[in-house]
Formats: structure tokens, sequence, C-alpha cells
């Protein structure tokens, strides 16, 4: 279990206990209880901010300490559950979608940040999409937004111009955020997506190809020079996976029916422009890729 699915599984423990003790209590003792809570809270974010303000009085060791925690998930977590992350809120966009720029241009898109106010909704403007891949703006959208919730779970809403925005984040660690003075919550993006983490992926070389089942679902993997792309493992074409498939500079060609892809614009038919291959979002930060698998075709075709 990593380090901060473990913090997740503590908070959420927190909060299993602090439900019990709402739902087997009188009026007057359940809001002690939240009372009690609240006040351990305050007294948290009190010490953790003057520890934060001794750490930033240090000059130039100071200022690499607080940029080491705004990095590990876990310290940067729990800061954030007290306010007191050391990055605002819009720098920590502006990082995120940074990340997603290789993955939007592989499919002929961009992203322009256009704002974030007060009450934490951000709004952005998605540009250029790829013709040929009728899934891709929603596509996009999707990377998108587990780019900023990754990195900033603060963010109450996501608006996207010019993208049906049907999405509603469901809210973590509620008892406990709610308690915070600013009334926001932290916000979990797990709605439509299941995001694994791949591993081994920066020892694939450039101009090579690696299929690999994640969670059961076949995916192809390729590296061309710094970027990685991702596909599901099967052919539009004939149908056959692509794992024995020859990669001819940015194109793919399956070996079976000899159609060919353009890899870095989306998996576009090079010589039907009805075929393409289908898209797998492909996250990376801190060394580490994260894809979120597609639906199954049963799951797309009843929606």
């Amino acid at each position: 279990m990593s380090r901060q699915n473990e913090f997740e599984r503590r908070i959420a423990a927190i909060e299993g206990l602090i439900g019990e003790l709402e739902e087997a209590t009188g009026p007057a003792l359940r809001t002690a209880s939240k009372e009690l809570v609240q006040s351990l809270m305050d007294l948290h974010s009190a010490c953790l901010e003057r520890m934060l303000a001794i750490v930033h009085k240090s000059g130039t060791a100071g200022q690499a300490i607080m940029e080491s925690f705004g990095q590990d998930e876990v310290v940067r977590s729990l800061l954030l559950l007290y306010g007191l992350h050391p990055v605002d809120l819009q720098t920590r966009v502006v990082q995120a979608l940074e990340t997603t720029r290789p993955y939007l241009r592989s499919h002929g898109g961009n992203v322009e940040f256009v704002g974030v106010d007060d009450a934490g909704v951000v709004t952005l403007r998605l540009e250029g999409s790829c013709q040929s891949c009728p899934s891709s703006p929603a596509t996009l959208k999707l990377a998108v937004e587990q780019a900023i919730y990754n990195a900033a779970p603060d963010v109450t809403t996501i608006v996207v111009e010019g993208v049906e925005n049907d999405h509603v984040p469901q809210i973590a660690f509620v008892p406990l955020t709610q308690l915070r003075n600013d009334n926001r919550g932290l916000h979990a993006e797990s709605h439509r997506a299941d995001w694994e983490d791949v591993f081994g992926l920066d020892a694939l070389a450039s101009g090579t190809l690696r299929s690999e089942a994640v969670a059961g679902q076949d995916i192809l993997f390729c590296r061309l020079d710094e970027t990685l792309y991702a596909y599901s493992n099967t052919c539009p074409g004939c149908g056959q996976p692509l794992g024995g498939a020859r990669l001819e500079g940015t194109v793919l060609a399956c070996t079976i029916c000899r159609q060919r892809y353009d890899i870095v614009h989306a998996g576009r038919g090079v010589d039907l422009a009805s075929l393409h291959l289908e898209p797998v979002p492909l996250l990376q930060e801190n060394g580490r890729a994260r894809i979120v698998l597609p639906l199954p075709r049963f799951q797309r075709s009843s929606r």
C-alpha cells in the first residue's frame, strides 16, 4: 500500500469513528464531539503553521524543504487538509496543466488556463481536437481533470469551456474538511475513471513498443524520444493484438492487416481515415506513469 493510500485509509478510519460517535450519542454529546475534533484540528493547524514559518525563515535551505513538502504526497495532503499548502492554488493548477501538455499535443490539442476564483472553481479552455477520434474531447478532459485533482484536491469544480461538464467530483474526507474554517472540502477524482500506476516504463527505449496487461486490460505502450503514448492493444482494422506490430518512425504498422496508424497524432489511421487506435490517457509525474483504463465496450455502448 502506498503512503498516500495509507494516509487516506487513516483519514477514512477517523471519519468512520466520528460517524459512529454521532449516531450513538445525543445532540449535546454530538456537539461536544464535533467541538473536540475542531479544537484538535485548530491546535494542529496552529502548530503546523508555526513549523512552516520556522522552516521558511531558514533561507535557501528552508525554501528547499518547503518545496519537498509540496512534492511529498502524504505531507501535502496533510497540509491541504489544514489549508497550509506552501504553493498557492493557481500555481499548482498551472503546474498540473504542464504535465498534461505532451499527451494533449499527441491529440492535436492543448489547454489554456482561464482562471480560478475565490471559491476554488477552475476554468479551462481546450484548444484543438483530434478530428479522427470522436472520443477525444472527453478523453482529453478526463486527463486534464485527473492531473489537476492530483495536484490540487482543494479545487471545488473544474469547468472546461466548450465541453459538456457533467462531472460532479465526489467529496473526500467529508467530516474532517467540513470542520475547516473556510468550509471548503478536498475533492477526489474517481467518477467514471479507474486510474492505475504502471511501473517500469522509464526503461522503455525510444522507438520501441511494449504490451502489458493493466488491471485485466491489454495496453500497448510506446516511447518516442521523451514522450510516452498508450493505446488499447487492438488493431481496429483486423481486431488482432498489436504487440508484434512494426514501428516506422511515428507510424505503427499492423503485421496482419497492414493498416498503419500515427502514434503521435492520437492513433489516426494513415491509410483509412475511418480507423483509429483507441488512445489511453497517460500522465507522468515525478517518474511515475498513470493511465486511465478505457471502459469495456459493453459499458460504452450502454451510455
